[in-house]
């Protein structure tokens, strides 16, 4: 697949790029060159690769869900915060119902 100054400048004018004759002619081989490229790439036997989400092996470590009972440095403060809500009800936040 090759394209011509036609083409580059229909892209353009669908990306909104203002380009002049000069640059049209500069991008027809740059825009040649790419869809080698991916032609290219096309080639490529892939059969034997399985497909995965990303290059590096990466798994979420996942750390105990524990409430330090430490009022200095965790939970604990329930109270004291809900102390500055404008309304609590049953140890949570009390906020307007908002239906339409």
């Amino acid at each position: 697949m090759s394209v011509n100054k036609e083409t580059v400048a229909k892209i353009s004018k669908l990306a909104r790029i203002n380009m002049d004759d000069a640059a049209l002619e500069r991008m027809v081989p740059e825009l040649n060159n790419i869809l080698d490229w991916v032609e290219q790439l096309g080639e490529v036997d892939v059969s034997e690769v399985e497909p995965m989400a990303a290059v590096i092996a990466d798994k979420l470590t996942l750390r105990e869900d524990v409430i330090d009972a430490d009022p200095m440095t965790g939970g604990g403060k329930r109270d004291d915060v809900l102390a500055n809500a404008p309304a609590a009800e049953h140890g949570f936040f009390g906020v307007p119902k908002v239906i339409e």
